[in-house]
């Protein structure tokens, strides 16, 4: 299977559902990482605490989903999508606050919006 991550084509024999699960752990790490590194100011403070909590979410929710027991449970925990993209919205403030440069976060923004586009295909394909 070809998986592409970032700018870059890989060739993964895991499933899909072993994938997106990586990428979202590793995605919150990302998270974990830039919110220790942000300012110490209050304003970068509380816009980090809201990112680390709804960046981290993503890949418990995800985790969450993929235990579900039914298609009805599936497609309420999939609802993940919401966190992701609030993730984006968090991310979009610190670099249009100035607090941190697009530079430094383009990739991690393209992620999130990659998971995104992954959870919302998910919620409905499992819709029907």
């Amino acid at each position: 299977m070809i998986v592409r991550s970032g700018a870059r084509i890989m060739t993964d024999t895991r499933s899909q559902q072993e994938q997106v699960r990586d990428r979202t752990k590793q995605f919150a790490l990302r998270i974990i990482r830039l919110v220790r590194s942000l300012p110490r100011s209050s304003e970068a403070q509380v816009l980090g605490k809201q990112l680390l909590r709804s960046g981290t979410s993503v890949g418990a929710n995800y985790r969450a989903a993929g235990r579900a027991r039914s298609k009805a449970e599936f497609v309420s925990k999939i609802g993940v999508v919401e966190e992701a993209d609030e993730t984006v919205f968090w991310l979009e403030c610190l670099i249009e606050s100035g607090i941190v440069k697009e530079a430094l976060l383009g990739d991690l923004l393209t992620e999130a919006n990659e998971l995104v586009a992954i959870f919302a295909a998910s919620q409905r394909t499992a819709r029907g």
